[in-house]
């Protein structure tokens, strides 16, 4: 549980060793808001993935099945700072499909911790990979660092994109040509 009194503690000190009164009109409410802000960003620390494998059906599917584009959230761990861009996740099943909205919430677990996003991709393509015993498992991650963009070497407009393969997508190359192939084609004009 997140303790919101320390937090705001914390803000406080933080406010005033910036140089700022936090008494004043305008930061009053500021460590509240914070607290309140960490609670919502820092909500999968105390999530467990694990709930979202319960929406798991027996289905006789042996093909891909990919969900892309699915937005998220993270902060940072070395600056606490956002990231933020768009997950693709494609598994093979072997036997047991999973509600296609769980993968936005398994992402959204393991993105709202100190993450970094190597991990993150790792540990969802990790959890599908063992929750399912899939056959394949593909996880493609882009996402802009403000980290990297507001701040340091600032560079606006640059990404960052990790993969993490398991089963089939590691040993058969046309199977994980065909699951980029997929992450890659052109999408449909609404």
């Amino acid at each position: 549980m997140v303790d919101q009194a320390r937090i705001e503690a914390a803000v406080r000190e933080l406010l005033k060793a910036i140089g700022e009164d936090p008494d004043r009109d305008g930061l009053k409410q500021t460590p509240s808001r914070v607290a309140r802000m960490y609670e919502e960003l820092f909500s999968g620390m105390q999530e467990d993935p694990s709930v979202h494998l319960k929406a798991v059906f027996n289905e006789h599917h042996h093909e891909v099945v990919l969900v892309r584009d699915i937005p998220f959230h993270s902060m940072c761990e070395h600056h606490l700072m956002p990231f933020t861009g768009r997950a693709h996740i494609a598994y093979i099943p072997d036997g047991k499909i999973i509600g296609i909205s769980k993968l936005g919430r398994i992402l959204d677990a393991f993105a709202r911790r100190p993450q970094v996003q190597e991990r993150l991709t790792s540990q969802v393509a990790d959890f599908l990979s063992n929750g399912l015993n899939a056959k394949a498992v593909a996880v493609v991650v882009e996402a802009v660092h403000t980290c990297m963009t507001v701040r340091g070497v600032r560079k606006p407009g640059s990404a960052v994109v990790t993969s993490a393969l398991r089963g089939l997508c590691l040993k058969n190359p046309a199977t994980r040509e065909e699951i980029m192939s997929l992450i890659h084609a052109p999408r449909r004009a609404d």
